[in-house]
């Protein structure tokens, strides 16, 4: 199949087929299972300390962001938009290649190498301080938990009969769908439906919201939309699937309107990675959906278990488990006085338009009570839109009324997650419209939006009263 060989190198590296666990030590300082984002920052970050250090995987080291996530998504959105009319088998190559380059990275031999003693193998806790993985104990001083979240297929019937698609096996695909029904429109169903409507496939996305990204603002949804439908995709929007049939060909039925597909893919949301751990004799509790319960610090009802990742937490992004990880280290090795603030986490689609946001939306904003400013900028009013010529887009940054706090940002447009960077920066130092204003921006770039809006909201502090006060200064400088 496509990319057969960068596949058996990808394993070998993140799970190697001759690996014999270590002998393990007599007590760790930290123990951590799960070798997603969060569970490799953790490991690696605590033997660069020093640390006594074991991580345990049960399957591919790297998580789903490596392995069926991030990486090989990103790898097929880009090559379908710069290489029109490729096919799926060199897609398909082109992502197992993109992986298996990146696997090193994450695999088992470099953080042996690092000083951690790599588990592979399922983790249960035999106590409070004890892990088994096997015939083996594993005894720490600190523990983490960082097992992350799996697709979570919905009660409809006939669906689980149809043995849908999910991000974990979608990238095992050897060939092309002619039509695939897609359940969900947030970031992972609209990426994977213009993939593979690029690719050929004739793609149905379902979303029971009125429109796409229904976490994102209204404008940002509007704008893929359109590109959606310019692509070919149908959108089923509003409507909830109730019932999927699979009599000699598979039927997706949602309200009134009966679609035949070949596959069905499941993007509806996730559930933590909780449930086999044995956390019963841990100390540790959950929520009612499973999600390990932490307080600021990270630490779970045991204080000598610590959890981050998507298994303990709601925001669901690698950049989050990243951080939450580096809290993680630093209270499980010394004195616990980090904390996980409240900050500003951007996410991001990578569409095409691209739709990043990071905050509030105006939505979130009306439905709290909060009166805001709106202040908007459109791609195509900039110098750099004239010089050099890209699709449409725009930026909205919502400010507190009478001030200049920034509450959320929304980018539509080429490069909006890069774009965000610089609201996200001012956003998690506290910082306002303000600092742009003394910020000096290169002329022409894409990155003006910020000093165009920063501008215009330092016009609309010109009050009558200002502006009364100016008058009478001019006046009485004149002559």
């Amino acid at each position: 199949y496509p990319g057969e060989n960068f596949d058996n190198r990808w394993r070998e590296a993140l799970h190697p087929s001759n690996r014999i666990n270590p002998v393990p030590k007599a007590q760790y300082h930290l123990v951590v299972i799960g070798a997603g984002p969060a569970g490799l920052i953790s490991a690696i970050a605590g033997a660069g300390l020093g640390a006594k250090v074991a991580l345990v995987e049960r399957h591919l080291m790297g998580g789903d962001c490596l392995n069926v996530g991030c990486v090989p998504s990103k790898a097929l959105l880009e090559f379908t938009q710069h290489n029109p009319g490729a096919t799926f088998d060199q897609a398909f190559a082109w992502m197992r290649e993109v992986r298996a380059t990146i696997a090193p990275n994450d695999s088992v031999q470099r953080y042996t190498e690092a000083g951690v003693d790599v588990f592979l193998g399922s983790a249960t806790f035999e106590d409070a301080q004890t892990v088994r993985v096997g015939d083996l104990r594993l005894k720490g001083r600190r523990i983490a938990i960082c097992t992350g979240a799996s697709p979570a297929i919905p009660a409809i019937p006939g669906l689980r009969e149809a043995d849908p698609m999910t991000n974990e096996t979608l990238f095992d695909l050897r060939m092309r769908p002619p039509r695939l029904a897609i359940l969900g429109a947030g970031a992972i169903g609209c990426e994977m439906a213009q993939v593979f409507a690029r690719l050929g496939t004739d793609v149905h996305l379902f979303e029971m919201a009125p429109r796409v990204l229904p976490l994102e603002s209204e404008a940002a949804s509007t704008a893929l939309d359109k590109a959606m439908r310019e692509l070919g995709v149908h959108l089923h929007l509003g409507k909830a699937v109730s019932k999927v049939v699979n009599d000699n060909v598979l039927t997706v039925q949602a309200g009134s309107e009966s679609v035949a597909v070949d596959d069905i893919l499941v993007a509806l949301g996730r559930r933590p990675n909780t449930a086999e751990l044995g956390l019963e004799r841990s100390g540790v509790g959950v929520d009612t959906q499973g999600f390990i319960v932490v307080d600021d610090r990270l630490r779970t009802r045991n204080r000598r278990i610590y959890a981050a990742g998507d298994c303990a937490s709601r925001i669901q992004f690698t950049h989050h488990a990243d951080a939450q990880a580096k809290v993680l280290v630093q209270n499980a090795l010394f004195a616990p006085t980090a904390k996980m603030k409240p900050a500003a986490v951007p996410h991001c689609t990578y569409t095409q338009p691209e739709v990043a946001s990071v905050g509030e939306t105006e939505e979130s904003l009306k439905k709290a009570g909060i009166t805001y400013q709106r202040l908007e900028v459109d791609f195509g009013e900039l110098d750099r839109g004239h010089v050099e010529p890209f699709p449409s887009g725009f930026a909205q940054v919502l400010v507190k009324s009478g001030s200049d706090k920034i509450l959320g940002a929304t980018i539509v447009g080429p490069d909006a997650g890069e774009q965000l960077m610089p609201v996200c920066l001012l956003m998690s130092n506290g910082l306002g419209l303000k600092a742009v204003d003394r910020t000096i921006v290169a002329y022409p770039t894409r990155a003006e939006y910020l000093k165009r809006i920063s501008g215009q909201w330092r016009r609309t502090q010109l009050t009558p009263t200002v502006s009364d006060l100016f008058k009478r200064w001019f006046a009485f400088t004149d002559g």
